[in-house]
C-alpha cells in the first residue's frame, strides 16, 4: 500500500521524561518526526525549551518536573492530557565498588532509576491518563540484563529492578491492550558518560569489546523506542530489547 508505514506515530500523543538531554532528547525529536504530538519533561528549563523548538510539527508541550519531587509530579500530572505512549527515560549512573555501596550511595540511584519512573507510571494509570491500546517503554540498560561489570552493582541492580517491574506491568495491563517493554542499551555517546572518571583512552579501549567497534548513538536507541511505540511492535510486550552493538553476544 502506497504511503503505508507501520512505524508511524501519526496522531498519537506521547510523553517522554528526561527529554532535556541524551536519549530522551533524541527520542522526543525522532517521535515528532514520525508524526506524534509530544509532551516533554525534564529538570532543566533552558535545555527543555531548546528541545521543544527542535520538535517537528505542532501541538507539542513542555512541562518542567523533577520526578523525585511529589509536588512537581503532581503538577506534571495535572497538565498531562490522556496519552497514547510513555517513554520513561530519566536516569543516572554511578560506579562504586560493591564493598563501598552503602545506602547513602544506593538510595539516590534507585530513587531516580527505579522508584521515580515506576511511581509516575502508577499515577498515570491511576489518574486514567493512559489510553487503552497504548505503549509504555522503560529505558533500562544491559547492566540490568546480563552485562556484569566491576563497580556497576548499584546501577545494574536498579535497572534489573526496572526490567522486572516492566514484565509485571506488561502482564497486568495486557487486558487493556497496553503494551509495556524496555530498551536495554549498551554504552551510548551522551553527556552521562562524558566528563566522568573514565578517560577518552579508556573509552576507546572499551569500544573494542563491542563487535561493531563503537558505542551507540542516541538515535540508535531512539529508533528502537519508536519501534516499540508503533504498530510495528503490536504483538510485542513484556520484552527487554537489547541494543548494544553486539556487546552481550
Amino acid at each position: 500500500m502506497e504511503g503505508f508505514n507501520p512505524f508511524s506515530l501519526d496522531g498519537r500523543r506521547i510523553l517522554v521524561t528526561g527529554a532535556s538531554s541524551g536519549i530522551g532528547r533524541t527520542t522526543a525529536i525522532e517521535c515528532s518526526r514520525m508524526g506524534s504530538r509530544m509532551i516533554i519533561t525534564g529538570r532543566d528549563t533552558e535545555r527543555l525549551d531548546e528541545v521543544l523548538h527542535e520538535l517537528q510539527g505542532e501541538g507539542h508541550q513542555s512541562i518542567i518536573a523533577d520526578l523525585t519531587q511529589a509536588d512537581q509530579v503532581e503538577n506534571l500530572l495535572s497538565q498531562l492530557p490522556v496519552v497514547d505512549g510513555v517513554v520513561l527515560c530519566a536516569g543516572q549512573g554511578t560506579v562504586v565498588p560493591f564493598k563501598m555501596a552503602d545506602r547513602k550511595k544506593i538510595d539516590p540511584i534507585f530513587e531516580i532509576n527505579y522508584f521515580a519512573p515506576v511511581e509516575l507510571l502508577r499515577l498515570i494509570l491511576k489518574k486514567r491518563k493512559l489510553a487503552d491500546g497504548s505503549s509504555v517503554v522503560f529505558v533500562s540498560s544491559i547492566g540490568g540484563v546480563d552485562a556484569i561489570t566491576i563497580g556497576n552493582s548499584i546501577y545494574g541492580a536498579s535497572k534489573a529492578a526496572l526490567n522486572s517491574a516492566m514484565r509485571f506491568c506488561a502482564l497486568e495491563l495486557a487486558s487493556k491492550q497496553i503494551r509495556v517493554n524496555s530498551v536495554c542499551p549498551g554504552m551510548v555517546n551522551t553527556r552521562l558518560i562524558q566528563g566522568g572518571a573514565v578517560s577518552e583512552e579508556q573509552h576507546q579501549a572499551d569500544m573494542q569489546k563491542y563487535p561493531l567497534k563503537r558505542y551507540g548513538e542516541p538515535e540508535d536507541i531512539a529508533h528502537g523506542i519508536v519501534y516499540l511505540l508503533s504498530n510495528a511492535s503490536s504483538w510485542v510486550t513484556g520484552h527487554s530489547l537489547v541494543i548494544d552493538g553486539g556487546y552481550t553476544v
